[in-house]
Formats: structure tokens, C-alpha cells, sequence
């Protein structure tokens, strides 16, 4: 728990810092001056005010930060003030230095991403398992086995890559060219195909594996046993080997899966390999309602899978190439979801508050400082989208404002910015309820 807050801090800290210091930076060049720079919202734990006579602080609630800057003389104020004041720069210099905050993030996930790709790291190689009889994959002539090397004459060095490829794809659905190898001496095979657009639902099936489109996976082990679970009742120990659900010999993870959601209530025999001797176990499945009140089986297991791995790794050019696409498929992936979050096409569950975010960041600084990197990458896209939203208090907003500013030649009126203010507020609260409720239903389900 404690080592898991650590990490949520640290790169919350870091997001923020460097989110509010592209604001800072962008400020400083076109002469404003800024008063404070915060780290956290509160009461003031820590200051130092520098020669430019910006304090510098470290606020009591670490959930986020803010530059302040001078605003419009007053009276009082010496003559020099107005120079310096933000409201007085021009609508381009406004603009730049609130774009400068989203700007910020996306370039630290381009820092980010270049480094991944310079160490490099291992990945599942993209080998599919078999797919299920009458699925897209099963009707395009896969058979299980082949390796993906191309996705619409795109290169795929790993399995992560093409799901994320295949999922970017099926936001909205369409045709898709697939070049396949079923061997390291066959050549190569060229299949097309039409993707169905993906439903995307915390509780529902994976789309891709629903596609018929699934990691090949040799040997599946108990990585955590959940305390309480029906595998913890059933005597699972993590690290042990599973190689057979009542009848189904050796399954790999989708399969091991599915049989359990299919299955609640059921008495099941498990047999695992443990120090190597098969060993078999009974347990009962648990049942579990999901938000459509459909009744699944859980045993509360979290798997890990053995893969075939390779390791990608790029150049100096290559990693900074690859980093910059890989932002911009981010970011468009994520404005994709949540314009299909708007429309209804996708569940408003799939929005992540506090407490999951604090999950992810501990579960992958437990697993290696890349994968920590990847997160702190994700996120940091994640809030650059959320603040560019055109919604009044998000940054965004405030460039929504300069547009109108632009096209009227003057700008709103205090009254109209006051009313959208009071939107811009009521929409983040709603949006930050809905994480709440979301992050409470996973912990309580």
C-alpha cells in the first residue's frame, strides 16, 4: 500500500511539475511575471522565493499544482506593472502560454518514449493463438500459430504493437490488411479483412480476443492468488503451474478465462504443477453479476503467461521517430475513445479516477522501472488530452475563449466568462464523480 501511494506521488509530482512549468517557461519569454509556482493545492508546507521574485512552493494536498501569474494592474501598482501583467500581452502570447501546460506532457512523453526505445525492452512476440470457430480471425484463414509482421503496411515488432494497432483500427471499424508468417521458413502470407467496430466495457470481453485475435500463450502460471478468492479457498499458490481446467488440457490464458466467466458457480477441478508435481485441486467458481446483470465466474486469479519475447529496442533517430508516432497514436486513440464515450459507443466506466490511477502506477513500478516509464508516458498524454478540452477552468477552455476573442475582435464579457466558468465547473465535477463512483465499483466488485 505505502509503496504504491510512493509511486502514485512521484508521478503525479512529476506530471505536474512538468505541466505547470511549460506554462512557467512559456510565461517567463514573453515577459510576464510570475508570483508563484505550486506544487499541490492547500496549506504551504515548504517556500523559497527567487531572484525574479517568484516563490516557489510545495502545497498540502499533492493532486495537482498551478502557476500564478500577475494579472491587471491595480491603481496601486507601480508603472512597470502593466508591462509585466498577463492580461495585458497580446492574444498570441496569451494563447502560447496556456498551450504551453498540454505541450508540456506531450513532449515529456516523447523524452519518455525515446528513452524506452534507446534501453529497449522485451515484448510478446505477436504470435496468434488459435481462434475460435466463426470469428473474424478464424473467417480471414488464421489457424493459430502465425506470427504478425504487418498491419496496413506497418511494421509489427511485437504483440503489444499490434494490439494496439487492431485497437486503434477498431474505434470505428473498417478493412484491414494483415501479413502473416507461419514459420521463420515460411513466407510470408497476405490476408484483408472487415474489423466490426469494438464495444468497450470494463466488465466485457477483451475486443480483440472477441475478434478472434489472441496471444499465443505456451504455459500459463498463477502469478497472484487474491485473498478470499475461490482459488485461495481451492488451495492455488501463486507461481503454480496450471495445465488443466476439468477437461480442457493446457489451456492458454483466453481459454483458461473464458472457461471460468462461463462457468459460475461450477465445482471445477484444477491441475497445477507445483515444484514439479502435478497436483489437482477442486474449487468452486465464484459468481459475479457485471454491469450489464450478467451473471460471470471469477476464482480471483492474476495470471502470468510464459511468451516467446523480442526485444525492441531503436537508434538514437529510430527511438525519437518511433516516440513521436507513438505519442500522436496515443493521443488520437484517446480522442477517439472519448468521442465514442460522448456518442455512447463506449462505456463512461472505462473512466479511470484517483484510486485506479494510484493501482497502475504501483503495479508498474513493481515491475520494472520501464514499465514505470511506460505508465508515467500514457498519463502524461492522457492529461495533455484532458486539458486541451474546450471546457471552461481546463485550459482548453481558456483557449476556446481567445478563439471567440479572435473572431469577435474583443473579448467575452466577465458575465459570459462567469457562466462559463460555472459550466466548466459542473462538468469537471461530474466527470470527477464519475471517476469516483467508477474507482469505488471496482474496489467493492
Amino acid at each position: 500500500m505505502i509503496f504504491t501511494v510512493i509511486a502514485f506521488v512521484v508521478a503525479l509530482g512529476i506530471l505536474v511539475a512538468i505541466h505547470e512549468y511549460g506554462h512557467y517557461w512559456v510565461a517567463r519569454r514573453c515577459g510576464v511575471h510570475v508570483e508563484r509556482f505550486s506544487l499541490g493545492f492547500g496549506p504551504v508546507l515548504w517556500r523559497r522565493t527567487d531572484k525574479h521574485g517568484c516563490e516557489w512552493a510545495v502545497s498540502a494536498l499533492p493532486l495537482g499544482g498551478y502557476v500564478m501569474m500577475q494579472q491587471d494592474p491595480t491603481p496601486d501598482s507601480p508603472p512597470q506593472a502593466a508591462a509585466t501583467a498577463f492580461n495585458q500581452k497580446s492574444l498570441a502570447q496569451r494563447a502560447a502560454i496556456t498551450a504551453a501546460g498540454p505541450i508540456a506532457n506531450l513532449l515529456l512523453a516523447v523524452v519518455l518514449y525515446t528513452v524506452i526505445g534507446l534501453v529497449g525492452v522485451n515484448e510478446p512476440r505477436a504470435i496468434l493463438a488459435s481462434p475460435p470457430a466463426g470469428s473474424v480471425a478464424a473467417k480471414a484463414g488464421l489457424q493459430g500459430g502465425e506470427q504478425v509482421v504487418a498491419v496496413n503496411h506497418k511494421a509489427i515488432q511485437s504483440w503489444p504493437q499490434f494490439h494496439w494497432e487492431l485497437l486503434d483500427l477498431s474505434t470505428a471499424g473498417g478493412e484491414v490488411h494483415l501479413q502473416v508468417q507461419a514459420n521463420e521458413r515460411a513466407g510470408l502470407r497476405a490476408l484483408q479483412f472487415q474489423l466490426p467496430p469494438a464495444e468497450l466495457h470494463p466488465d466485457g470481453p477483451d475486443p480483440m480476443g472477441a475478434a478472434g485475435f489472441a496471444l499465443q500463450v505456451p504455459n500459463v502460471l498463477a502469478q497472484e492468488v487474491l485473498p478470499g478468492s475461490a482459488a485461495e479457498r481451492g488451495g492455488v499458490q501463486a507461481e503454480d503451474q496450471i495445465i488443466a481446467i476439468d477437461d480442457i488440457q493446457q489451456p492458454n490464458a483466453r481459454e483458461f478465462v473464458n472457461y471460468v466467466q462461463t462457468h459460475p458457480g461450477k465445482e471445477v477441478t484444477l491441475t497445477v504443477v507445483r515444484n514439479g508435481e502435478p497436483q489437482a485441486l477442486t474449487l468452486t467458481i465464484d459468481r459475479h453479476t457485471n454491469a450489464a446483470g450478467e451473471s460471470i465466474g471469477r476464482v480471483g486469479l492474476q495470471l502470468q503467461a510464459d511468451y516467446p519475447t523480442t526485444t525492441v529496442r531503436y537508434g538514437l533517430i529510430g527511438s525519437l521517430t518511433n516516440a513521436v508516432i507513438r505519442t500522436s497514436d496515443t493521443f488520437t486513440v484517446s480522442l477517439k475513445m472519448m468521442a465514442r464515450m460522448v456518442t455512447g459507443q463506449v462505456s463512461v466506466k472505462n473512466i479511470s479516477g484517483p484510486v485506479s490511477i494510484a493501482d497502475y502506477a504501483g503495479k508498474t513500478a513493481r515491475f520494472g522501472l520501464i514499465a514505470y516509464l511506460q505508465f508515467l508516458a500514457l498519463i502524461s498524454v492522457s492529461i495533455a488530452l484532458l486539458n486541451l478540452l474546450p471546457i471552461p477552468m481546463l485550459d482548453g477552455g481558456h483557449l476556446l475563449y481567445y478563439a471567440v476573442e479572435a473572431i469577435r475582435g474583443k473579448p467575452l464579457s466577465e458575465t459570459w466568462q462567469m457562466r462559463g466558468r460555472t459550466i466548466g465547473l459542473f462538468i469537471l465535477g461530474a466527470l470527477m464523480l464519475l471517476a469516483f463512483t467508477n474507482d469505488f465499483l471496482r474496489i467493492i466488485g
